[in-house]
């Protein structure tokens, strides 16, 4: 099947993987004012996420605690800094706040506790209420040993690569020690539960109908979402399901949420719903489930908003930011509506800085990170799924009908252990065996390989005219790691 996008529809960010839907190998510039691809901007401890890694082994209270008192002193030299904290259920996220506040304090900054909360929503306290940064420790999708730290800058979003690399200074011992304060300009800590109750009022008050008579699944994975989500959808009138509910510092991610969506499905299907949205541990990114227990990924969302959008003159440059992990369906579809479209790297920043370059409105990843700039500045779950039933009310059509149109292509991604991700992506035989591949497939399909930003993992995607194809040509790539001995046994 050729693909009918040309490059006056998209631009990508240099890298070192890709073949694209017209079937070369490209490395274009980056997009004005945007950072270079995660392969060059990934420090030691903070990658495109934060720092992440496994609680009291890669990411412990110690550094945590450190990472306070740099923040304190940098927020701090000019004033009396304000930081906001939120978490998520992770039991490790307790001793992490802990240790964050104590650190935060000692430097002389005030800290403001949201408790449980999704990330999205100290992003929102941040821009609204002036403090200096946010801070949300959690570790998203990842299983609940690990944790990491997100630091949001007073704008909003995430922290400049620059202010990480200094943080990054400061733990190795580089800046030699900062100075604590004393007296009456030692920090406290406050109970700022009123916050995240801000929040949920905000996205309350975007809600443009009642829903009413829509019987609605929630799947919370036992996250963040648990202190926001029915509650949202309770007070805008909607018969709210609601599974994985009840978090105990072990079960966030397990087996529920959108990494494991399949629940959901057969949740919706057995109960007669509308729809079933599905959220991450933090409740930034949200996949969907049609009436029929159909998935829509992100993907499909982006394009059944961006035609809503379009349709009443909502779409900025009649653009939608995606990344490179996309597929080649959304594009053709997209091209059908003539709706244009970006490429970005992988992760939801890219995503905000290419939207804010170029004045775009509504970006995204396959993965459920959606971006609305209307309304926030970082990918929100529970913001996404409100924007969702907003189209299914206003067009009084099923979930399936929006988006029938839209024709996926086959996609196969494995994550590959690795004992050098750096290694493995320069080795020359995998380099030669993935230009063979992407040659082999020309226009009718695509391969991706690229390093993981937060885990030892390469990830190597292939999409093609069948799941049979996808097979073969991921597994050359995955079988030439292995015979170079790239790969963790």
């Amino acid at each position: 099947m050729p693909c009918s996008c040309t490059a006056a529809h998209f631009r990508e960010p240099d890298a070192l993987f890709l073949q694209h839907p017209g079937g070369k190998r490209t490395k274009k510039k980056a997009e004005k004012g945007a950072r270079r691809t995660a392969l060059f901007d990934m420090g030691k401890y903070f990658g495109t996420d934060g720092f992440r890694g496994e609680a009291n082994v890669t990411l412990t209270a110690e550094q945590a605690y450190r990472v306070g008192r740099f923040l304190g002193w940098y927020y701090g030299r000019a004033h009396k800094a304000n930081v906001v904290i939120g978490k998520d259920t992770r039991r490790s996220s307790y001793m992490l706040e802990d240790a964050l506040s104590a650190g935060l304090t000692a430097g002389g900054a005030d800290v403001y506790l949201l408790h449980v909360t999704p990330t999205p929503s100290v992003s929102y306290v941040v821009r609204s209420e002036n403090f200096d940064c946010g801070i949300m420790i959690s570790a998203s999708h990842n299983p609940f040993y690990d944790n990491g730290i997100k630091v949001i800058n007073g704008n909003g979003y995430k922290l400049e690569a620059e202010v990480e690399n200094k943080i990054e200074a400061y733990l190795d011992g580089e800046l030699g020690e900062l100075p604590t304060a004393r007296r009456e300009n030692i920090g406290r800590t406050v109970d700022y539960a009123m916050g995240r109750h801000r929040y949920i009022g905000y996205l309350i008050s975007l809600a443009t109908r009642s829903f009413s008579n829509k019987r609605i699944g929630l799947d919370l994975a036992n996250g963040s979402a648990t202190t926001v989500a029915k509650g949202v959808f309770d007070t805008l009138g909607a018969k709210t399901f609601v599974m994985s509910s009840e978090p105990n510092g072990l079960n966030i991610n397990e087996d529920c949420g959108s990494t494991h969506i399949e629940r959901l499905q057969q949740f919706v299907v057995e109960n007669g719903l509308d729809a079933g949205f599905a959220y991450d541990g933090d409740a930034d990114r949200c996949l969907c489930v049609d009436e029929n227990g159909r998935v829509l990924s992100g993907d499909a969302i982006l394009y059944l908003c961006g035609c809503y959008m379009k349709e009443h003159g909502e779409l900025n440059n009649d653009t939608i930011v995606t990344t490179v992990m996309s597929n080649l369906g959304l594009y053709k579809a997209l091209d059908a509506k003539g709706i244009r479209y970006e490429k970005t790297a992988v992760g939801d920043k890219y995503v905000y800085e290419n939207m804010l370059s170029n004045g775009h409105c509504l970006g995204g990843e396959d993965s459920g990170h959606i971006i609305f700039s209307k309304h926030a500045v970082t990918g929100d779950g529970i913001l996404t799924s409100l924007k969702i039933m907003e189209v299914m009310l206003e067009k009084k059509t099923k979930l399936s009908e929006l988006v029938k149109e839209l024709v996926i292509y086959p996609q196969l991604l494995k994550n590959v252990r690795v004992k050098d991700k750096e290694a493995a992506m320069k080795d020359e035989a995998v380099l030669a065996e993935v230009e063979a591949v992407s040659a082999e497939l020309g226009a009718d399909g695509r391969l991706l390989v690229r390093e993981s930003g937060t885990e030892p993992l390469v990830r190597v995607m292939a999409e093609a005219a069948t799941d049979e194809l996808c097979e073969e040509k991921v597994g050359r790539i995955v079988r030439v790691l292995k015979e170079r001995g790239l790969t963790e046994q």
